[in-house]
């Protein structure tokens, strides 16, 4: 199991509807995750929008995002949450996120 953390970023003005979203994630969303092997996905944020989020994944984050780019029901989540974002227009969210590296972990 590949621990990932990465970090975006909400435009200061939309944090309150995206939160709102994200307080009801479609369960077709949250099924996709799950199918996909996306666990313990947690996303958090700052107040100017700054979002860290972690998900433990079987192999890569790289071959998680690409397996998550299959699924018809995260292109229309992306598409809805693009706007959101400070990304290129014509992005979607999960092609912006920035990968952490890891330099400790405890168990």
């Amino acid at each position: 199991m590949k621990r990932v953390a990465f970090q975006m970023k909400v435009k200061k003005e939309q944090l309150k509807e995206y939160v709102k979203w994200h307080k009801n994630v479609w369960p077709e969303m949250i099924e996709a995750l799950k199918r996909n092997d996306w666990t313990n996905y947690s996303l958090f944020m700052r107040k100017d929008g700054l979002i860290f989020g972690y998900v433990e994944v079987p192999d890569s984050f790289s071959f998680a995002l690409d397996r998550m780019s299959e699924e018809e029901i995260n292109d229309k989540w992306q598409t809805l949450m693009a706007p959101y974002f400070e990304i290129p227009d014509g992005t979607h969210p999960d092609e912006n996120m920035i990968e952490l590296e890891e330099i400790f972990h405890i168990n």
